[in-house]
Formats: C-alpha cells, sequence, structure tokens
C-alpha cells in the first residue's frame, strides 16, 4: 500500500492541536506531527492540504440505519453496504449496528447478519442491543408486545450468535431481573445503558449503568421532586451521555444545558438514525412500523419519534452551533470518548499505530473526504 502524506492541515489529534502539521499513513498512522519535523521520504505519495482541517474518524454507537437498510433485516450484504454508504457519506469510520425491540427470532436472525458483514466490514465494530429488556411506559418506537423481563440466557444466545460482538445494551435497571443482568454485562465487555426506562435516582444509584442511551428521550425525565433517568445522568460524572443533536429530539438550549453539566468529556454525539437516512422523503418503515418522513424527522403515524435521519457530520456541525463549543470538545465527542469508552484502542485519536481512520474538512467544516484504513473516498 502506497504511503500517502497530507500536509500543511490543521490537525486535530484527539489530544491536541497542531496548527501547520503533516500526517503520514498507509492502513495506520505513520507519524504525525508540525510541518517543521516533517522530513520527506522516497515514494510517498503526498498531498498539500492547506486551508483544510483534519480530524479522526467518527464513531458512532447507536445507527440502525440508513441509505434503505436497517441492521435488523439481518442481511450481510445490505448491513454491509449501510456501513460503507454511513462512511462514504457522512465520515463514519466505526459504527455498532443497532438493533430493536423486536421477537426473539427477528434479533437472533439480525445477529448472524451482523457478525457475517462484520467479518468481511471491519467499519463494524460492535453491536448495540436496544431492547427489548426495557420498559413499556418509556417505549418510544419499539414495540411493546416485544418487551420482555431481563433473560440473562436470551443476551448469551445472542451475544454468541454476533461472534460475542454486543458492546452496549440498553435495558431498564428498575426490572428486579437486572442485577444478574448487568454482572453477565460487566463479564462479557458490554457496557449497561440505562434507556427506555423509568428508574428513579434511587434505582439508578444502585444500578450498574455507565451510560444513557439517547438522554432526556424515552425515560423517566428531571423532575424537582426526582432526578430520574435524566438527572441521574447529569449528577455522575461516570455516566457517559449520548445526545442526538439534530435539533428536534432534543432543543438546542437543553443540548446546550446537558453540555455544560456533563463537561465535553462524557458526552457521546449519536445519530439513532433509521432506514430513511439518505433517501428522499416520504413513507418509511421501523420494526414493521409505519414512518413519515418529513421536515428532517421521522415520525411514526402517532407521531412518535422514531429514530433520526440525522448524517453524523451534521451532529459534529450541529454541536458546535447548538453549545459554542470549540472544535476539540466536539472531535472529543465524536470520537475520543468512544473510543476511551468502549476500549477501541485503534481509534478515536490521531496518533502512531492507530489505524488511518480520518476526515478532511473544508473552511466551512464540509466532509472533503474520509479515510478509512488508510483507504480514501472523496466526498
Amino acid at each position: 500500500m502506497t504511503i500517502k502524506v497530507l500536509k500543511h492541515a490543521v490537525i486535530y489529534t484527539g489530544d491536541d492541536v497542531i496548527e501547520d502539521g503533516y500526517i503520514r499513513f498507509d492502513k495506520q498512522i505513520l507519524a504525525v506531527g508540525p510541518m517543521f519535523d516533517y522530513k520527506a521520504q522516497a515514494g510517498e505519495e503526498i498531498q498539500d492540504m492547506k486551508g483544510q482541517t483534519i480530524i479522526p474518524g467518527f464513531i458512532d454507537v447507536h445507527c440502525h440505519g440508513g441509505y434503505g437498510f436497517d441492521a435488523m433485516d439481518g442481511d450481510a450484504n445490505q448491513i454491509d453496504e449501510m456501513a460503507t454508504k454511513m462512511m462514504q457519506n457522512e465520515g463514519v469510520t466505526t459504527l455498532f449496528a443497532t438493533t430493536m425491540t423486536q421477537s426473539n427470532e427477528n434479533i437472533a436472525n439480525a445477529m448472524r447478519g451482523v457478525k457475517d458483514a462484520a467479518e468481511k466490514n471491519p467499519l463494524i465494530q460492535g453491536v448495540h442491543l436496544e431492547g427489548p429488556f426495557i420498559a413499556p411506559i418509556f417505549k418510544g418506537a419499539q414495540p411493546e408486545q416485544f418487551i420482555k423481563d431481563p433473560d440473562v440466557d436470551l443476551l448469551d444466545e445472542w451475544n454468541k450468535l454476533s461472534g460475542n460482538r454486543v458492546r452496549l445494551i440498553t435495558y431498564a435497571p428498575e426490572d428486579p431481573g437486572s442485577k444478574a443482568f448487568e454482572d453477565y454485562c460487566l463479564a462479557h465487555n458490554i457496557v449497561p445503558s440505562v434507556g427506555h426506562s423509568n428508574a428513579t435516582r434511587e434505582q439508578m444509584i444502585e444500578s450498574k449503568a455507565t451510560h444513557v442511551t439517547h438522554l432526556y428521550n424515552a425515560q423517566r425525565e428531571f423532575k424537582h421532586r426526582e432526578p430520574g433517568v435524566t438527572g441521574h445522568a447529569m449528577l455522575e460524572d461516570n455516566m457517559y451521555a449520548e445526545l442526538i443533536a439534530d435539533g428536534f429530539h432534543i432543543v438546542p438550549d437543553m443540548i446546550k444545558l446537558a453540555y455544560e453539566q456533563k463537561g465535553a468529556e462524557r458526552i457521546d454525539l449519536v445519530t439513532d438514525s433509521m432506514r430513511a437516512k439518505g433517501i428522499a422523503e416520504g413513507e418509511s418503515e421501523l420494526g414493521g412500523q409505519k414512518v413519515i418522513v418529513k421536515d428532517k424527522q421521522a415520525r411514526l403515524e402517532d407521531g412518535t419519534l422514531a429514530g433520526s435521519v440525522l448524517t453524523y457530520i451534521d451532529a459534529f456541525k450541529n454541536i458546535q452551533a447548538f453549545t459554542g463549543c470549540d472544535k476539540f470538545e466536539a472531535v472529543m465527542m465524536s470520537s475520543v470518548n468512544q473510543a476511551e469508552e468502549f476500549g477501541l484502542t485503534q481509534k478515536g485519536k490521531l496518533e502512531v499505530g492507530r489505524d488511518a481512520d480520518l476526515n478532511i474538512l473544508d473552511q466551512q467544516q464540509n466532509l472533503v473526504a474520509t479515510y478509512s484504513f488508510g483507504q480514501g473516498y472523496q466526498h
């Protein structure tokens, strides 16, 4: 593979900012630093990036689908294509294929499909199992007839079918069976995430959840006499909070509140995107339910938000616009935090030895190019 050098760029490594820097890579990063340290080597393919910015590739740990595809379809070829289109269109270089509350058979089929897709497409680094172990009162767009109590044996079966790729699970910790369930997660490198939950602050303190699924959405809300799931996530330093920064799931002021309370170090930007992302507005589908996509919003027929059609690059831009955070912090929320939280030691930062996953932005923060394992794609 040809060694590439991108030089004279502003580089956000995830640890610092290099105002006039270079990065050398093949499949992995070979060197990164200021231009005054650069020494040309024979056979390099050099590109001048003056006026452009290089950041780590985006990591989306909550993503159901897009471009006409959905992880629940269980079709390995389609899941593979879905992941590739997310990389090529929006700069996502790592994703967790996300399931939803469905029948045991449908979830098992999805696990097989994701396993087969991940074996040929390393963009897929895990599974986010969203449901079915959730609270009916906060089901959101999850079909209530398939909701069930936490079941360790069932989780173990699905995890094995995925090739032990379940890395994140959304569940309701107030359920009496959640303790053994949490213990299984912690023993199998799965992050327990509270979501679609009616848990009180007291119940959350007793739980082992360290992550909250789509903060504010589909959970016991923050109130002055009961902090609920949202208040607990705000108060506890060990809790990572997902934010869907589309301006619809959460109004910008509340996104800013979460940013100011949690800090950039504990926020994971996610899309929670569904099948209709990247295609024309109109009628779509989620878990066998009719979805209407209009004005950049995806809703069930009763008006319930049904995932999003948010692209990751728009989430990256929006978090800056909504909160006033700088690009360094946006990089933390889009790459660095996810890599650290989930032990993705080859991802999330631009440093020697990590995978050459990076995005090139112009001065308006539009995507110019994405590199995945050193392979470049123009936008």
